[in-house]
């Protein structure tokens, strides 16, 4: 297989703290538990276009790696938004009216189906939601307040690609951009929602903000949810291979994991960019612990500099290791979904999309790295395709292909 690189370099590290042997901790169930996953079903499902997305079973580059399986939840067709995010951020949006509008009835929330209809569009009309993005989660909170009738203003920092901007303001959001990182962005989301009496809808979070982050995360375990009922009589997976960022979606997957599967739970390795390993830091140091610098990466969605305070009371014992990859590993990633002499039928995956898979990848080409994460040729691996092409200009730079051209390919081309 051609396109994988065998020499691409990683930093990889076991977490001390890490504790998947015991029973889910309750500081872990007071974040995410398995009655706010079914709230989050209920809702989720009854919105328009849910579906499924699709689990692969990528046998033939399971089979180069010398592990007994590898599957891949494919988040690309979610919503028609090209990312997993809307399971967030704009469930987020749902919880946040519904709470809203029913301090306002007094006696009861307004239901899913009311909101949709548009009943309490009065009421709705007049509130505001804002989040801090790179992209996805921005534009998921946009389409969550155009579906359930708010207003909704976005933070978008000053390397955010105009494509993403864009992709945002479709959904009818008003777009602020704001000098430095991400980080930066999220601070000034946070001070202008307090300033302005918007309602803040983090995907992270700092321990002020709790509930709509919690509300976040929650959405994501519908994801983790579905992937488990996909395998069916399958064993577990032995291995997670979870994208970092401020760790909100990989603290959902090992929760809803840890929660299933009790002492089998799959070893959860938390995959960032060498330039933004925060989690890597903290884990390491045993607290939270910041990262100065640029940030920079083409993976722009894992491109933090401090994990969520929420995320922190899962992964910092659900996580088996930590590990930070090249942008050359996700871009060889994201080539290699698409060549359909190595995945069939091929796969269009971002570069945040792909990180899960690269550090994978990396790891396995590493007979030392292997042997630290236990992975051999009995190994059983889930990977979450967490964005398709979110940004088309910047998938065809880096695959040479528009994602349309790589899913019209036929077989072994």
């Amino acid at each position: 297989m051609s396109n994988i690189n065998r020499k691409s370099t990683c930093r990889i590290a076991l977490n001390p703290q890490c504790s998947t042997h015991l029973d889910y901790p309750a500081e872990a169930s007071a974040v995410l538990n398995n009655g706010g996953l079914e709230r989050a079903k209920r809702s989720i499902s009854a919105w328009p276009g849910y579906a499924r997305t699709p689990l692969r079973n990528l046998t033939d580059l399971a089979s180069h790696l010398n592990i007994r399986s590898l599957w891949y939840k494919d988040e690309q067709p979610r919503f028609g938004l090209g990312s997993f995010k809307p399971l967030g951020g704009a469930y987020a949006v749902a919880r946040l009216l519904q709470k809203q509008i029913g301090k306002q009835l007094s006696s009861r929330e307004p239901t899913i189906d009311e909101l949709l209809k548009g009943i309490h569009k009065i009421a709705t009309d007049k509130l505001t939601v804002t989040a801090a993005t790179d992209g996805n989660h921005g534009r998921s909170v946009a389409w969550g307040a155009q579906l359930f009738g708010c207003q909704c203003v976005i933070f978008v920092h000053e390397t955010v690609t105009d494509a993403r901007q864009q992709a945002i303001t479709d959904f009818g959001a008003r777009v602020i951009r704001t000098a430095g990182t991400f980080d930066d962005a999220v601070r000034q989301a946070s001070a202008s929602a307090s300033d302005r009496g918007w309602h803040l809808i983090p995907d992270t979070s700092d321990g002020t903000v709790v509930e709509a982050p919690r509300d976040v995360m929650q959405g994501y375990t519908v994801m983790a949810d579905e992937a488990i009922a996909q395998l069916g009589e399958e064993k577990p997976p032995t291995h997670l291979f979870l994208q970092a960022g401020v760790g909100g979606m990989a603290a959902a997957v090992c929760a809803q994991f840890w929660q299933t599967f009790a002492d089998n739970t799959p070893r959860v390795i938390l995959v960032e960019p060498h330039t933004a390993g925060c989690w890597f830091e903290s884990l390491s140091m045993g607290k939270p612990t910041p990262i100065n610098g640029s940030l920079e990466s083409i993976m722009a969605g894992l491109a933090c500099g401090e994990v969520s305070y929420l995320a922190w009371k899962i992964l910092h014992t659900g996580a088996y290791a930590m590990m930070t990859i090249s942008d050359d590993a996700a871009a060889n990633s994201m080539c290699l979904l698409a060549n359909t002499k190595q995945v069939a039928p091929p796969v269009v995956a971002g570069e945040s999309g792909a990180a899960g898979l690269a550090g994978l990848i990396a790891a396995r080409y590493d007979a030392d790295h292997s042997t630290l994460l236990g992975l051999d040729c009995n190994s059983r691996v889930l990977v979450f395709g967490t964005e398709g092409a979110t940004d088309p200009q910047s998938y065809q730079c880096i695959v040479g292909r528009t994602a349309a051209a790589v899913l019209q390919q036929g077989p072994g081309s």
